[in-house]
């Protein structure tokens, strides 16, 4: 009877994972949100640790200082390398062959390894420029525990870089599951460090989130191998394809820059504010981040392969079918989850972090923190939707304005906000930015998308009258 059952199971999805193009955006959502979900709970697991150990203490805001730079660097330019890389890959695979696209694969890891190097260089270099001014309320200490935290996270930038370039390679051949899977080795590591090695205190987490990004390179680099993809990448010289990545790639880098500039804008404005207002910020922007992390990454995995296909082919209706499809979901799931999580959002503090070095005190302000930034669920995976898709639509320019737009607005609503309501201001005001950044990308997504079915339709009358 079980493996009958088992069968009509594996035989349904099987056909849901299969037909149209939807089905399989959805299937493969699944499979990416199931492992992130996973992965999410060795991190909260990580976070209970970093609790119970530190609390709200200098040295973990120094460390959440000391991450953002690396962070920001990684998104920036690891994390928009996929959006940009991804549509001339299959494009390239699907009408030149995977010859041409391993070709194309070669160069853009030598781009972007060099491009990676040059940073990380910077970053360190540069720290007794910025970092100052990014730490304007700690002490002397407390500054030089951020320099040497900061140092020992760098390697990081050049590892989660090169992981990031080989998975995108990996989504492309439509590889989720291990895409999704494969992150469950940085927290693990920064657990059994925090468990076993106290006297490193807050280093147990620079070391162990550089150990596991570099298992994460070897898994997943053996994967590509395994798919017949070279790894030692050589040097073709800078053709058309490579010069069309080029071209996305430098608008979404600004995008990027704008985007995850929000965030170090969020934790600079936030150092000005009372000692622990990083680290209660912090907090709550992990609990929410959960169920964000959990849905955006599944979709925007997902997505973003098959909406290049669908660009390639130049079906249009089928974009603004799944567009359509999609965002109603999103709003239909997540808006009773955002009520939810407001009404019980002391309670989930509560059960969560309230042990050790957090005391209630900390519960209270973390959970009014937490109940505003509740408010960006839908309008956040709504904004990640609606970016995957203008940029398969290779929109970059107006990915790029738009984040800055969305920069204005947060550094005007966070010096506002932050004024009547302190750090819980600024959770606000980042729902708001979200909600400006989803309907302004919405609006030139429509417009655009109108704009190609109008083209093509009266294309394909002047055909037919010729």
């Amino acid at each position: 009877m079980k493996t009958n059952r088992w069968h009509q199971v594996t035989k349904l999805w099987e056909s849901r994972s299969t037909g149209s193009i939807n089905h399989k955006i959805f299937s493969a959502a699944i499979i990416v949100a199931g492992g992130t979900a996973f992965v999410k709970v060795i991190a909260v697991v990580k976070e209970l640790i970093v609790a119970a150990q530190f609390g709200t203490a200098d040295e973990l805001d120094a460390f959440l200082i000391a991450l953002i730079i690396p962070s920001t660097i990684i998104t920036i330019i690891a994390g928009s390398f996929n959006s940009a890389l991804i549509p001339t890959y299959i494009k390239v695979r699907e009408q030149e062959g995977q010859q041409a696209a391993q070709q194309l694969f070669s160069g853009a890891t030598i781009w972007s390894i060099g491009l990676l190097l040059i940073t990380t260089g910077l970053v360190i270099m540069g720290s007794p420029f910025y970092l100052p001014y990014l730490t304007s309320g700690f002490s002397p200490q407390k500054l030089d525990l951020t320099y040497h935290l900061l140092w020992s996270i760098s390697p990081m930038i050049l590892f989660a870089g090169i992981n990031a370039t080989w998975c995108a390679i990996l989504s492309a051949g439509e590889r989720f599951a291990l895409i999704a899977l494969v992150p469950t080795l940085t927290p693990a590591i920064a657990i059994v460090l925090l468990l076993t090695t106290k006297s490193l205190g807050v280093f147990n987490l620079s070391i162990g989130m550089v150990l596991g990004q570099l298992l994460e390179i070897i898994i997943v680099g053996r994967a590509l191998r395994n798919q017949g993809i070279s790894l030692f990448p050589k040097w073709h010289g800078f053709d058309d394809n490579l010069r069309q990545v080029a071209s996305q790639y430098l608008p979404m880098i600004g995008a990027s820059f704008f985007m995850t500039g929000s965030g170090l804008i969020d934790q600079a404005m936030a150092a000005m504010l009372p000692s622990g207002s990083i680290a209660a910020l912090g907090y709550s922007e992990k609990i929410i981040m959960l169920p964000i992390v959990i849905a955006s990454t599944g979709l925007s995995t997902a997505v973003i392969p098959y909406f290049s296909q669908m660009f390639a082919r130049n079906d249009w209706k089928g974009l603004r079918q799944s567009l359509n499809t999609y965002l109603g979901l999103i709003f239909a799931v997540t808006v009773p989850c955002v009520g939810l999580i407001i009404l019980f959002s002391e309670q989930i503090v509560r059960m969560l972090l309230e042990r050790g070095s957090f005391t209630a005190e900390n519960t209270h302000l973390v959970s009014q923190i937490q109940a505003c930034f509740a408010l960006e669920i839908p309008f956040y995976i709504s904004c990640i939707l609606v970016v995957r898709l203008s940029a398969a639509m290779q929109m970059g320019k107006i990915i790029m304005w738009g984040s800055a737009a969305n920069m204005v607005v947060n550094i005007s609503l966070n010096y506002l906000l932050m004024q009547w309501w302190g750090v819980v201001g600024i959770a606000l005001s980042t729902s708001c930015v979200y909600l400006f950044s989803f309907l302004f990308l919405l609006f030139f997504l429509v417009k655009n998308l109108r704009a190609l079915e109008i083209r093509d339709l009266s294309a394909k009358s002047a055909v037919a009258r010729s």
